[in-house]
């Protein structure tokens, strides 16, 4: 029998139906669960399934009945992969359930920031139509996307698939090699040079020790064409400081951003203190959770279980 808990079933709309698996087991599902709730809660548990809650090192070695952990998300960044390897836990993700909600998400951004949506919206709200006298005002420069460039860092599927729609608005999408290295091919343009000659740089790459604070300051100051940069992957890849900085100073035209460092930030932290400026929007990390996306991932994370359990592993991250 095996014995199944849910540690954030929060994390997923309520709406969405998660089946149950089609082997006997035993079902137990929390809203939330706290650092120091997180060991009794998979006490006796063989499968546990957790989108954000953090299981390290510790916790693991208190799991003696653990074999699989369902990351209800493609990022795995929140378990101690190595130390699951270890003791012979498996670890499996969902892939490919956001291949159309993050990048429309990234073009609402886009759109949002270079059409100037947001500042027009509130002119209008605060009587600027009116008091314009004519048909229309221009309190806010209007870009086109078309004959942009735009930068894209992370060339996995949910890159390549901003980098198509970017071509169908008539942008030049450009994938950026490693940093401090050379392309391996033709298919990479060189870090320096995407950082230099991009109108909009947009991230999708997951966050790793190599990530980890890849654009700073050094990085926006290189940003020869005051870029707006839009993060829908990761806040721990931007140096968050030197971005109200980089702000600040004009380095690039605004910033997009669905993801933080630390979520929910708190309320003094520096994209917070940015939040209400006309040339930054920051959404509460919702560009995964179309209701489509959601669906398509509960749906998912049970096949991913029930093929473990049947001896059939796939996505997995750790072999276990």
């Amino acid at each position: 029998m095996q014995k199944i808990v849910f540690l954030d079933r929060a994390t997923l709309a309520p709406q969405i139906r998660l089946r149950r698996p089609a082997f006997p087991h035993d079902y137990v599902e929390h809203a939330r669960t706290t650092p120091a709730e997180l060991v009794d809660r998979l006490a006796g548990a063989t499968i546990a399934i957790l989108n954000k809650v953090r299981l390290d090192a510790a916790a693991i070695a208190q799991l003696p009945t653990l074999r699989l952990v369902a990351v209800a998300a493609t990022g795995t960044d929140c378990v101690d992969k190595a130390a699951c390897a270890a003791r012979g836990i498996a670890v499996c993700n969902i892939r490919g359930y956001a291949r159309d909600t993050v990048p429309e998400h990234v073009f609402a951004l886009l759109l949002a920031l270079r059409r100037q949506l947001v500042p027009y919206r509130d002119d209008v709200l605060a009587g600027e139509w009116q008091r314009a006298g004519q048909f229309c005002f221009f309190n806010h420069p209007i870009h086109d996307l078309a004959g942009t460039r735009l930068g894209i860092v992370g060339a996995g599927d949910l890159g390549q698939r901003v980098a198509a729609i970017a071509r169908a608005f008539g942008m030049e999408p450009v994938f950026a090699a490693r940093k401090g290295a050379q392309p391996v091919d033709d298919r990479y343009t060189a870090w320096d040079e995407v950082l230099a000659t991009s109108d909009v740089i947009s991230l999708h790459c997951p966050l790793t020790e190599a990530t980890r604070g890849l654009i700073g300051l050094p990085e926006f100051r290189a940003m020869a064409r005051r870029p707006l940069m839009i993060n829908t992957a990761r806040g721990g890849i931007v140096d968050e400081h030197a971005l109200v900085q980089a702000l600040d100073e004009g380095l690039i035209a605004g910033a997009g951003f669905d993801v933080t460092d630390g979520e929910p930030p708190a309320p003094d932290s520096p994209l917070m203190r940015i939040a209400a400026r006309p040339n930054v929007i920051l959404t509460p990390h919702i560009a995964w959770a179309s209701d489509e996306a959601q669906q398509a991932l509960a749906d998912q994370l049970v096949d991913v279980i029930e093929k473990f359990v049947g001896g059939e592993p796939r996505n997995l991250v750790v072999r276990g």
